[in-house]
């Protein structure tokens, strides 16, 4: 392994057990400017990684060159790449580029998105997540070792075998010799593919009351791999509101709970609201996706139950929040990515800060 790639995941920041990362969501929301600076100030506070997201507004690969050409030290990571919206040669030929622009801190994030981006936006049918995704990364993978690409498979065939197609390697070098791939996986079948196959998982809407199960299927996905738990950084996503009541702190991470257990997907196939309903919040989350999908948005936001935020957040002052840091460090969390949820920029400039401290506070230092 190189001296970049060790880098790559275990850039030491305050705490021997959990590092620090931001995650800055979509680009164009009207706050670009003062989450290039949050990418700033993570970078000299020494968190882990800084990642970005993309769903049919912004592409996260633009954002992420932008980003690493005002940074230093910090990794830049796709949270993530959707496998529909590119071939695998297209984001192997990405990932190498912004890992040498980069000079070797870019970590690959990978999902599959949903049926109604998939199909609605790329054009490319949901069928078989599972077996597309074990592909794409092989192919992902066999051009990143910079070899010549030749695949067999249900869902991909290079070269194409009825036609002129030559196969080719791949002529950009990156830094590493293999750049980190993440999964963003929910369901207990993608779950342990994400074990067996992938550097890392991105989870979301990570309850360590509730994570057992979830990384068990992690776990035993990394056993048929003949590898362990440990091989994986485990990288949830979790709002970030310090304040003194964490019932008010709740409140400023109520429409984003809202939109994804209610607006993403339809009736029949939201996977955050069915991960809700395999916590334990099935009535509730039912009764979110009611409203939401009639357009009561109002409603929707108030049905998001405090207990639910809570159990997915770190809300309220620096020792609550801290021991909640000891909580996803016993569950397995190896970067802990956090995502302000603050009206201004300075306050989420100091959450970052607030973070830091907590996370030395607290028994994951």
């Amino acid at each position: 392994m190189t001296k970049a790639s060790e880098r790559a995941i275990n850039r030491p920041i305050v705490s021997a057990l959990v590092r620090l990362g931001l995650n800055l969501g979509y680009w164009g929301a009207g706050n670009d400017a003062s989450n290039l600076e949050l990418a700033r100030q993570a970078d000299t506070l020494g968190y882990s990684v800084v990642w970005v997201a993309e769903a049919y507004g912004s592409d996260a690969p633009t954002v992420l060159a932008w980003i690493a050409a005002q940074t230093s030290a910090i990794d830049v990571g796709s949270a993530v790449f959707q496998i529909p919206a590119r071939t695998p040669a297209t984001t192997a030929m990405t990932a190498a580029t912004l890992d040498t622009l980069s000079g070797g801190r870019f970590r690959l994030g990978l999902g599959v998105s949903g049926p109604q981006v998939s199909e609605g936006w790329h054009g490319v049918r949901f069928a078989d997540p599972l077996g597309r995704t074990r592909e794409y990364v092989d192919i992902v993978r066999t051009a990143l070792r910079r070899e010549r690409v030749r695949y067999s498979g249900k869902h991909f065939q290079l070269p194409l075998p009825d036609g002129p197609g030559k196969a080719l390697r791949l002529t950009v070098h990156p830094v590493r010799d293999r750049i980190p791939t993440y999964l963003a996986a929910i369901g207990p079948r993608n779950l342990e593919l994400t074990g067996e196959i992938a550097d890392g998982w991105l989870p979301v809407f990570f309850s360590p009351e509730h994570a057992g199960v979830l990384v068990e299927h992690v776990r035993a996905g990394a056993a048929k791999a003949g590898r362990a738990q440990a091989d994986l950084d485990i990288s949830p996503t979790v709002p970030l509101v310090p304040g003194d009541d964490w019932r008010t702190c709740a409140d400023a991470v109520r429409g984003y709970a809202a939109l994804y257990l209610g607006g993403m997907g339809s009736r029949e196939q939201n996977f955050y609201n069915r991960l809700a309903c395999r916590m334990g919040f099935e009535a509730e989350a039912t009764r979110v996706q009611e409203h939401y999908l009639a357009k009561d948005y109002e409603a929707a936001l108030a049905a998001v139950p405090a207990e639910f935020i809570d159990a997915t957040s770190l809300l309220g002052p620096k020792e609550r929040i801290a021991e909640r840091m000891t909580a996803f460090a016993e569950a397995g969390v190896t970067t802990l990515t956090v995502a302000p949820y603050l009206p201004d920029p300075g306050s989420a400039a100091e959450a970052l800060r607030t973070a830091v401290a907590a996370l030395e506070l607290s028994g994951a230092a």
